[in-house]
């Protein structure tokens, strides 16, 4: 997990999750402002075999099934697909809720800390990472889906 600073500082082999709009799935897509929701690359946009943009934003979480379920589902896919030969980092802006919410329901997928209930994933992932605080949207989120999160 890291911020925009890390980002900045990319390592050869390294796979990264850009898990904030701003900056970087704006530069990476080429847009200002707001990008239309029929844009293909609205939720996300993968450049190369390396780079996954996402329009992640930590919004109200009765809005956030329709826009996040995509993209988590994606997040889930690209780091299965790149674990297994590649470091990957997720980062967002501070480091502290969107990219650590990823990679917590990512080690509670893969049985790396408990799975039994978001509460619990999330007390057993802050003893291992201890900046995680996340946004009231990120975490109503992750509480309310946290079963259909690991089906994912």
């Amino acid at each position: 997990m890291g911020t925009n600073r890390d980002c900045q500082q990319e390592s050869a082999g390294f796979a990264i999750i850009h898990a904030c709009k701003e900056p970087c799935h704006r530069q990476a897509v080429g847009y200002k402002g707001n990008l239309k929701s029929s844009h293909p690359s609205y939720l996300m946009h993968l450049h190369g075999d390396r780079h996954l943009y996402l329009n992640m934003v930590d919004m109200d979480q009765e809005l956030m099934p329709q826009y996040t379920h995509p993209i988590i589902e994606r997040c889930m896919l690209f780091m299965d697909r790149h674990l297994t030969d590649k470091k990957v980092l997720v980062h967002c802006n501070w480091g502290i809720s969107r990219s650590p919410s990823i990679a917590l329901l990512y080690m509670a997928r893969k049985k790396a800390i408990s799975s039994d209930t978001y509460e619990i994933a999330r007390h057993q992932f802050s003893t291992i990472y201890t900046a995680y605080s996340p946004g009231k949207g990120i975490e109503g989120y992750m509480e309310k889906y946290w079963t259909n999160l690991l089906q994912i």
